[in-house]
């Protein structure tokens, strides 16, 4: 529904298109760390998806871009987008896990992420992979779904089951992390309504388009139902937190 881009989008209308929202996004982000995407910067995406992020990156900024992502499916995906795209040459695409990377020590000059690293148990050591892999002055940047700092376990619950975690982050959480781990000052940027907006969106479309899904059984569309209601309704409790982090090594 979203296009070559499976992560939250900014929505200037509540009625959007999820595709030109979620896009928006990854141009915000870019405006956020414009002086760190100069030709020829190296950048790796973590989580990264079907590569929508890469391919903007690679079009827009010439940079060089290493995709990471723990899902076969998704990069194969992601490879078909690119040699459509004639950007295959540019983007390297990796199987692994961002908890664990096997790059080398100060390789990239953007560490980029989005709506990935909630779904790590270990978020520490993501950050302090990050930390390790980024040239110093270099810039870590991501998205992630998040709890709001005062919400209770309890009330996240069915959220957490969803994604089969026992936490989530939060703003104060990252903020920590990432002081304790070495970066300088964490820049947070709100947008928690976005994320309800989204679900929302996303729950629409499931229900305006579900005769043209024939390839999902009814089991999965109504229990993808029920998890995006989960989030809707602990989004509109203030539970729920997305936004921005930039951060620099």
């Amino acid at each position: 529904m979203g296009g070559e881009d499976i992560h939250i989008g900014l929505y200037q209308e509540k009625d959007e298109a999820i595709k030109v929202a979620s896009r928006r996004t990854v141009e915000v982000l870019c405006q956020l760390i414009d002086e760190q995407l100069a030709p020829g910067a190296k950048v790796v995406d973590l989580g990264a998806g079907f590569g929508g992020s890469a391919r903007y990156l690679v079009k827009n900024y010439e940079v060089d871009v290493t995709c990471l992502n723990l899902s076969r499916a998704q990069n194969a995906v992601n490879e078909s987008l690119n040699q459509k795209a004639q950007l295959a040459p540019l983007i390297r695409v990796d199987y692994g896990n961002f908890e664990k990377l096997s790059y080398p020590d100060q390789s990239f000059d953007v560490v980029w992420s989005q709506d990935a690293f909630l779904h790590s148990a270990h978020k520490e050591d993501v950050l302090k992979e990050a930390f390790r892999v980024l040239k110093p002055g270099g810039v870590l940047v991501f998205t992630d779904p998040m709890q709001d700092d005062q919400a209770k376990k309890a009330e996240l619950q069915p959220v957490l089951d969803r994604i089969h975690l026992d936490s989530l982050a939060s703003p104060e959480v990252y903020q920590a992390m990432t002081k304790k781990l070495g970066f300088s000052d964490c820049c947070y940027y709100d947008h928690s309504h976005q994320l309800t907006t989204h679900y929302r969106r996303v729950l629409e479309e499931l229900e305006q388009r579900r005769g043209d899904l024939k390839h999902c059984s009814e089991a999965y569309l109504e229990k993808m139902k029920k998890g995006l209601h989960h989030w809707i309704n602990a989004g509109e409790k203030n539970l729920l937190r997305w936004g921005f982090f930039a951060v620099q090594r």
